[in-house]
């Protein structure tokens, strides 16, 4: 654990885009077949650490909206792109939202879990939300690109995020874009763990 916490409480859209780009170095699978959902449970299953995140296709034109495209699921070496627009949202993957002996890392994990319930309702179980703990280290900013920006020191990339996530076939760029958000919610929480904490004075 590093002995000091040197992370800022904020940061500003021009000094974020200053920063480096952080990308996702691992294995990318895509699940899209429902034959391939029970593999790929499997592994995640015997992790105690994942990244979580949802992909929806955007809307542009009022009052239509649309149901999650993607559900993101990374360890720290591959990430499982399950394509939700092709499959269904099935118990073997159920299994892994609701077991709380697997954390699952992401930012705004509500919303997450509020799309995918409009598919199929379940417990949740074993969440843990950047955006809630991270003032706990002195962090005020609350996007997963400002925290990646204040506590790695690099940026993600948010060009991919208005794209079409129920095209026929994802593009290397989604793809990638996709995985880097829930992976580098790992990194975050791998980078707060081994930080001490913000100490308040007792009241």
């Amino acid at each position: 654990m590093t002995t000091v916490n040197n992370f800022i409480d904020k940061i500003s859209n021009e000094q974020t885009a200053l920063l480096p780009a952080i990308e996702f170095r691992g294995e990318i699978r895509i699940v899209d077949q429902e034959r391939d959902i029970a593999a790929a449970c499997k592994h995640l299953a015997g992790e105690t650490l994942l990244g979580f995140d949802t992909e929806t296709r955007p809307s542009f034109r009022q009052g239509v909206t649309f149901r999650v495209s993607l559900l993101q699921l990374s360890t720290r070496e591959v990430c499982y792109l399950f394509r939700l627009n092709r499959i269904p949202l099935d118990k073997a993957i159920l299994k892994i939202l609701e077991d709380r002996r697997i954390l699952k890392i992401g930012a705004d994990v509500a919303g997450d879990l509020r799309s995918l319930r409009q598919i199929r309702h379940f417990r949740d179980g074993g969440f843990v939300d950047l955006q809630s703990i991270a003032p706990e280290w002195g962090i005020e900013d609350k996007s997963l690109r400002k925290l990646s920006a204040i506590v790695l020191r690099q940026r993600v990339s948010k060009a991919q995020r208005l794209s079409n996530w129920e095209a026929a076939t994802l593009t290397d760029k989604q793809k990638l874009y996709a995985a880097t958000d829930a992976w580098v919610c790992t990194a975050i929480y791998d980078r707060l763990l081994h930080t001490p904490k913000i100490k308040h004075p007792e009241l």
